[in-house]
């Protein structure tokens, strides 16, 4: 029989803990503690895997970003070497842009700076920008732009207009005999709801008069009570009454001069031209709301689409190499809407208030952005007036076959995919040789200089005289 001590000593007995490994003289002499590498914890292996993960989709998401704008920016760069002569100005586009629904014009701004700015610097294009803080501001400051431009033309008016800056310059080149640069100019139109504001005032401003309406009759005056030796009639002192003085009200935009009810039956101006310059709604995706961050979070770390998006689109209306109507599934195929055959005289029979919703182009760009408007836009209270935002986009048949809107011609597509892939660059200009990390860094704080500032100092002589000479 075995020793039941002898068995319990030989299955239940454990070998004993290995000693810690001595730390490393090195560390030790130099004072460092011993260092034992091992995993971390469940939690730090969550949390750095989140953490990581968000950090490489960012990094990945801006890289792909800054590539896609360089793309775009680098085919339209070629317009920024072209010779221009000293008596011509250099062609200019006209930004529209407007504070989102719910939101400051900060944000417009931003999203202007962050993803169109750069493009139109890169082939150094002049631009103007049109802003409106509220609702109507674009839509007047358009309307009023097209009725100086008929006035200039010759159209007999009763208004007079206030001799600005801008005026003042423009006679000022004139005289001197300074012209703009030939070539179509465009108009590039941020976000849907600048963009029913655009079109609004393009119809008021072409349909409307060029005077202003009469004012609505004002309604009869409340009658104040008389007052004796400071106290008013019915016993009540004045001086109450002098602390309950209504605050000026902020002044709106200009009142439209013209419904979209009475476009059928406004007549053409004889400055009308055959067709309008080349125009581009530019996506401007904006939403708010605490219970939409998910959405806000994508959209945070997929910028790179909206920038190759925003960047076609622009490079589009820059090089203005192709232009096509835009489409009207009323017409048939075989109408010409190039704007000459369009016909100037109002027919009895021109109503298009019936014609169902979504019937031009024009109508549905952007659509889907009127989804994701804050709620308190949609409010619509009782005698607030017209609401550009809220109402439906109504076109005039004569108005929207003069619009076309700016595309990427083929030829100009292949290059872009090209240049993409490094096959190509700027037209005329060979892609530098890519630069070393560590050499740019050691370039970029200042230890060195690179070889194309190199090129371009100039080699100075002995001024001095130092040899004797």
């Amino acid at each position: 029989m075995a020793d039941p001590t002898t068995s319990a000593a030989a299955t239940g007995a454990s070998k004993p803990a290995a000693a810690p490994k001595p730390p490393n003289p090195v560390f030790a002499m130099m004072g460092m503690p011993n260092m034992r590498f091992k995993l971390p914890s469940r939690n730090w292996m969550i949390f750095l895997t989140i953490t990581g993960s968000f950090t490489g989709a960012l990094i990945y998401d801006r890289r792909e970003k800054r590539r896609a704008q360089q793309k775009w920016s680098e085919l339209v760069a070629h317009l920024a070497n072209d010779p221009l002569p000293i008596d011509q100005m250099r062609r200019k586009m006209t930004v529209y842009l407007a504070a989102p629904p719910g939101d400051g014009l900060r944000v417009a701004r931003d999203h202007f700076k962050e993803y169109v700015k750069p493009i139109l610097v890169a082939a150094a294009l002049d631009y103007t920008v049109v802003e409106g803080r509220r609702e109507g501001d674009v839509r007047a400051g358009m309307a009023e732009n097209i009725r100086k431009l008929r006035r200039k033309a010759g159209e007999p008016s009763s208004a007079v207009e206030e001799t600005g800056v801008e005026a003042i310059v423009a006679e000022t080149r004139e005289r001197i005999g300074i012209s703009d640069e030939p070539g179509p100019k465009g108009d590039l139109v941020i976000g849907r709801h600048t963009w029913k504001e655009y079109i609004r005032g393009l119809h008021e401003g072409w349909l409307g008069p060029l005077d202003a309406p009469p004012p609505p009759p004002a309604s009869a005056p409340e009658e104040i009570p008389e007052t004796v030796e400071g106290i008013n009639v019915d016993g009540t002192p004045e001086a109450a009454e002098t602390e309950k003085e209504e605050k000026p009200k902020p002044v709106g935009p200009t009142p439209a001069y013209i419904t979209p009810t009475d476009y059928s039956s406004a007549s053409l101006p004889s400055t009308l031209p055959h067709s309008f310059d080349s125009s581009i709604p530019v996506e401007f995706p904006h939403i708010l709301g605490f219970l939409k961050t998910p959405i806000r979070i994508y959209r945070f770390l997929t910028q790179r689409y909206l920038a190759d998006s925003v960047g076609r689109d622009v490079a589009a209306i820059v090089l203005a190499a192709n232009a096509r109507p835009y489409r009207d599934d009323v017409l048939s195929p075989d109408f010409d809407t190039t704007g000459a055959s369009v016909d100037s005289t109002p027919s009895p029979d021109s109503s298009f208030t019936d014609l169902p919703s979504n019937n031009f182009e024009q109508q549905t760009v952007l659509e889907a952005a009127e989804k994701e408007w804050h709620k308190s836009v949609h409010k619509h209270e009782e005698g607030e007036g017209e609401r550009v935002w809220l109402n439906d986009i109504v076109l005039d048949p004569r108005i929207a076959s003069r619009m076309q809107r700016a595309v990427l011609s083929p030829e100009d597509d292949g290059r872009a995919q090209r240049i993409a892939e490094q096959q190509e660059y700027i037209l005329g200009e060979e892609r530098p040789v890519p630069v070393p990390f560590w050499k740019r860094m050691w370039i970029d704080y200042g230890y060195g200089e690179s070889e194309e500032a190199l090129k371009r100092k100039p080699i100075l002589g002995n001024i001095d005289g130092e040899d004797g000479q």
